[in-house]
Formats: structure tokens, sequence, C-alpha cells
């Protein structure tokens, strides 16, 4: 477990904490906890007349008394801790918000000195090396390397640039190298730190629906045994069957299911803790418990299956014309492609031909998804383009021989062929390079495992994703897809039940993410992305999704586990206590007190001492959860059957009897 949990500062910020949450308003929230307290109140007056008329069990009933307390109290501070680790992480987050100064440039050029509170979305700021950046923006100009520790807690510098996936950067980050031009995108206190402060310290969440589902039905049932317990001895005298009242009080909580009644809180809050330790900020605890449920992953092959820097490899000539001459012609379609793809393209064609100089551009083609090409006018009149495979061969007046072997050469080397053009003369084909992350093939394995399917989404041709597809293992591909087509991949398998995760990054992918069950944003995303995401990677991680997917199964695993260990241990105690309690008034029922409990009074009083201090045992566990491995359901689940199941069968019978003992020994019970 992470240390923080048990940081001297945590510890005692949770014991002050925990005892404000005592206040029986705030108890009132889980109802198992509100039922105990109340019976705690009583039984303390029941208490406090027994010292006053001298009654031989005011000690007892003053153990049970503080017993029922600590049960409350235990339930709280496992709540309180949960959410120190928030409120921690939160304040250091806090302590990287600081006032600085920026230069905001004028629509004339001109450069002005201000506050960064000052500064609203739209404002254009200008950043040097050594500077903090100001507030969140996209950089519109420039490349320079960032320290984002602040923020990620990584100490390894990032590239943010103007162009490609990498433009976004938050405030609070250093800028280390270079100039960048940044267009704020954010107004005061509305900046990606100001909302991770706020998500943070959330703490007090609102519950999951499962949560209050299960919240609902144990409070069902406590509010059913409660009535028992309070008609016990009314209905009980007629036939001759009756208890103490602080013995009932504490077969009442001692038969509530107040051990997951006391931790649930905790677990939810510890689950979306455990996200935030992995650099991950989730915008509500549904989202964390959806991506336990989710059956269908949607993944960008760039940057996500694959490395994601598509560089140029090699230039390779059509028909009649030189390797110089394809060479020339990248170089001039990719001079104003601000692209890492681009510069990749004139970095190598620089290489090849150093003399290579910035020709005079008259119009600039960017790229966008929909024309899948780009490439730039030139003053002298040539129109110099490069683009996909599909596009191109309509846009060139002919196609040369031997055109389509090239291209599909490569596609089957998993690779990325453009097509290169002058004045719609096809001159040559670009061989971008990608490759599959190391041990992607092994983590989908996982996901298979776990019943999970993936589909990879990419804009190459059908050659290139089938063979990436196979290199990786995913179990379905869409290829030469368009960012709109991701939200009706989301809706088609929703509609078929999946429960369906997805990442993206530009503002294209937000209606595929709102629309995604699960939708993760990268942290360099767009403001768009970010925005319609419910949970964002400060890591700019796609695969960060497959741990956000274990994270949540971790989250239902652990809640399910402690559900289990609960109810069992309650039936259990059933089996336990209630045979040495009423063997006096039903002689039969003594034959069931097999673990032979010395007294009444002594059982209720172990069986109390078990049903208190188990709630404090299991709280590392709620705030660690239970160790997850890639299964699929059914081992999963016979396994936790086996541990929890087996294990809350044994405990009481075993841990109850060794308390009697002691206690008897100690002569502590009257």
């Amino acid at each position: 477990m992470n240390k923080g949990v048990y940081s001297r500062r945590i510890l005692i910020e949770a014991f002050a904490d925990s005892i404000k949450k005592l206040n029986p308003r705030h108890v009132m929230g889980n109802p198992v906890m509100f039922v105990v307290e109340v019976t705690f109140f009583f039984a303390l007056i029941l208490s406090i007349g027994a010292w006053i008329f001298g009654s031989s069990v005011a000690v007892f009933d003053s153990e049970i008394s503080i017993l029922l307390l600590l049960t409350v109290w235990f339930s709280t501070f496992a709540e309180a801790l949960s959410e120190g680790r928030g409120r921690a992480q939160a304040e250091s987050l806090r302590k990287t918000r600081k006032e600085v100064r920026a230069q905001k440039i004028a629509d004339d050029g001109t450069i002005t000195e201000v506050d960064s509170s000052e500064l609203v979305k739209g404002d254009k700021v200008l950043v040097r090396a050594g500077d903090t950046i100001p507030n969140d923006g996209d950089v519109i100009k420039g490349s320079g390397s960032v320290d984002e520790s602040a923020i990620t807690g990584e100490s390894a510098p990032v590239i943010r640039e103007s162009g490609g996936d990498f433009t976004s950067v938050t405030g609070g980050t250093t800028l280390l190298s270079d100039e960048l031009l940044i267009e704020i995108t954010a107004n005061p206190g509305e900046s990606f730190l100001d909302r991770m402060i706020t998500l943070v310290e959330g703490a007090t969440r609102q519950k999951t629906p499962n949560e209050l589902a299960l919240t609902t039905v144990l409070a069902g049932f406590t509010w059913i045994l409660t009535v028992i317990i309070i008609t016990f001895n009314t209905l009980g005298s007629f036939l001759g069957v009756t208890s103490d009242i602080t013995v009932l009080y504490g077969l009442l909580a001692c038969l509530a299911p107040t051990t997951i009644g006391g931790l649930l809180p905790a677990i939810g809050i510890a689950g979306m803790d455990r996200v935030t330790q992995f650099n991950v900020i989730a915008t509500s605890g549904r989202a964390v418990e959806a991506a336990g449920d989710v059956t269908t992953i949607i993944l960008d092959k760039t940057g996500t299956i694959t490395i994601g820097n598509r560089l140029a490899q090699e230039f390779i000539p059509l028909g009649d014309k030189t390797e110089a001459d394809v060479t020339r012609a990248s170089f001039l379609s990719s001079v104003s492609d601000e692209t890492p793809e681009g510069r990749s393209i004139v970095a190598l064609a620089q290489k090849l031909i150093p003399d290579l100089t910035r020709p005079d551009v008259k119009n600039v083609i960017d790229f966008s998804a929909s024309t899948k090409m780009s490439g730039v006018d030139l003053a002298d009149g040539r129109e110099v383009r490069k683009g996909a495979f599909d596009v191109m061969s309509d846009y060139v007046r002919y196609v040369p021989q031997g055109f389509k072997e090239i291209i599909d050469g490569i596609a089957q080397r998993g690779a990325t062929p453009l097509v290169v053009s002058v004045d719609r003369e096809p001159i040559g084909v670009i061989h971008l390079k990608d490759t599959v992350k190391p041990g992607m093939r092994e983590r989908l394995q996982e996901l298979r495992e776990m019943g999970i399917k993936t589909i990879m989404v990419t804009g190459d041709n059908r050659l290139t994703a089938a063979t990436i597809a196979a290199e990786a293992g995913v179990d379905d591909y869409v290829a030469e897809s368009k960012p709109e087509d991701k939200i009706k991949i989301v809706e088609a398998e929703q509609k078929q039940g999946k429960i369906v995760a997805m990442t993206g990054d530009g503002t294209n992918d937000a209606p595929a993410l709102a629309q995604a069950d699960v939708g993760l944003a990268m942290n360099s995303g767009t403001q768009a992305a970010k925005e319609a995401a419910n949970m964002i990677d400060l890591d700019s991680d796609p695969t960060k999704l497959i741990d956000v997917v274990g994270i949540g199964k971790q989250l239902l695993m652990t809640r399910g586990s402690i559900t289990t260990f609960s109810v069992v241990t309650d039936f259990a105690k059933y089996f336990t206590i209630l045979p040495a309690i009423f063997a006096a008034t039903l002689p039969a029922i003594s034959k069931l007190d097999f673990i032979n409990l010395q007294s009444p009074h002594s059982a209720i009083l172990a069986a109390v001492i078990f049903n208190t201090f188990v709630i404090l045992a299991l709280i590392p566990l709620a705030m660690r959860g239970v160790k997850y491995k890639p299964k699929d359901a059914t081992s999963t689940l016979i396994r936790n059957v086996a541990v929890y199941g087996v294990g809350g069968l044994l405990t009481p019978f075993i841990a109850i009897k060794a308390i009697d003992l002691l206690i008897n020994y100690l002569h502590i019970v009257a």
C-alpha cells in the first residue's frame, strides 16, 4: 500500500475528522451505522441507570455501550482515512498554483505584462524558457520541452508543440526550453488544476448506482432486524423466551451487516483514490465503477497500440522518377506541415539532400481526417500534395504501373504509405514507419482473458490495419475510419448491451468520449475532449485505459469480497451466539452451541468485540483493494468465494471462541 496512507499527518487528521463524523446528522447517510449509533445512545442510558441503581450488570452494559460506539467510530475513521489521502493530494496540487506574470500579446502584436489571474479564454501569451505557463492553453506556434512534474509527478520533461496531438499545456507547469506562443483556453478559476483540486477534494462524492442499491438492501435488512429486536421481548414473553435489553442491543449490532455497512463509503472513495494514484482523475465514482463493468474497449491505433511517432523511413520513386525527385517533392509537400510526421519527412529529406531550401509558399493545405491530404501551393504556381492512397489515386491524373504493388507492400509491413504528387502527377511514395508498443499483445491478451473485446480504430488502409491488428492481437478493427465514425462504433456496441470504454484527445473525439460509458481523455488533448470525458489521464498515455479497467474491476471485487465476507460472517454469528444466549430458555437449542461459549453475557460480549474490531482489521483491505489478477469471471468468483466466503464462515467461530476464553480468563465479563 502507498506509504502515504499511514503517514502521521494523515492519521492524525483522519482521527480528528472521524470524531467529527460521529455527529448523527453525518451518520444518517449510512443507515446501518445510524442504527448502531442510535442503539449506542440507548445502551448508554441503560448503563448510566445501571450504575446509578447499583445493578450487577453495570459493567457489562458499559462494555457493550463502548463497543457500539467503537463500531461506529471505526467506520467513520475508515471513511476519514480514505478522504485524507485525497485532501493531501489536493493540498499538494494547491501549492503548485501560484500567481505569475504573463507576457500577453495584443492583436497588434504589442506585448503587455499582466498577472496570470487577469488572463481570459482566447488571450495569447508568449512563454520563454524558464517561465511558468500562466494558465491552460494550446500551443499555436513553436515547440518546447515542458516540466509537468508539478501535475503528473513524472520528472521527465515532455514535448509540447503546435500541430499534432501534443498542443495542450497546463497552467503551473514550466517551459524548460525554446519559446511557445499559447492561446489561453480557460478563464480564471476554471483551469485544469482548479478542476483537479475540486475533484480530488470531492471525496464526499455522490454514491454510484450499485452502491446506492447495496446501501438500500443493507438498510432494509437492518431495519427489519431492528423491528425484530424491539419487539422480541414482547412477542417472546408468550413463549417464555426473553433476554436482557443490553444483550438484545448487542445482538442487533452483531447480526446487522455492520462490516460492509461500515466500510462501504471508504471502499468507494479509496477506489477513486487508486485511480488518482495512476495519475488519472475521475470526475465521478460512477466512471470508476463503470470501468469495472467494461466489456468493449475501443483503442486508437496510433499512440495507443503503436508507439505513435510515425517517422519517414524512405522515399520510393514511381515510374521513371528518381529518389531525388521524390525527396524534393516530399520536402516541398511538408515544408509547412507542423505535424510530427511532416517534420520527420522534412528532416529525412534534408539529411538526403542537405542543400534543400524553403520555397515561397502561396497557400498551405492542412491535413484533415476527411480529405486525408495536405500540401502547399507554391508561388511559382506548382501544386504539391501528399496523402493516403485512396484519396491520391483519385486526385492524380494517372496511376503508374506498379503503384498499387508498392502501396500494398508497405501496408503489409504494418507501415503507412503516403503518395506524393506535383501538379497532379504522381512522383513517389513516402514510407512512414510505426511499431507496436512492447508488451501490447500481452496486455490485450489479459483483456481477452477477462472477457473484454478490443476494437482498434485507424485511418490507415485495410492492409496496414490488418497487419497491425494481427501483430497486436486485437479482436476486431475498423480501417479507413474518420473521427466522426467513433461515435457510431460506440453506439453500435452499446446497442448490443455492451459497456464501452475509449480514449481520445481531439475535439472530434469529444462526442464519442461523451457517449462512451468510460471516456478517458488525454491531458495533452483539447479542452473539448477533456470536458466531454469522465476521466482525464495526466500522463497522456492512452494505454492507461487498460489499467483503469483493472482498477474498476478491483473496486467491484473489493466491494463484492467484503460484502461476501460480511454476509457469511453474519450468518455464522447466528449459529455462534444465538444458542449460547437462549440455551437457558430453549434447552433444545443448546445442541447447536458446539463451540461451548461460557455464558450469554460472555457470548454476546465476545461477539460484539469481534464485530467491532473486524471493521478495523479490514480497513487496510478496503483502502488497498482486493488483489486483482486478469482472469475470467468464473475463476474470479470461485477464488473469492473460497477466500472470503469460506474464510467468513470459519473466522467467527474461531475468533469468538478465543475472545470468549480470554474475557473469562481476565474476568472482564459480569
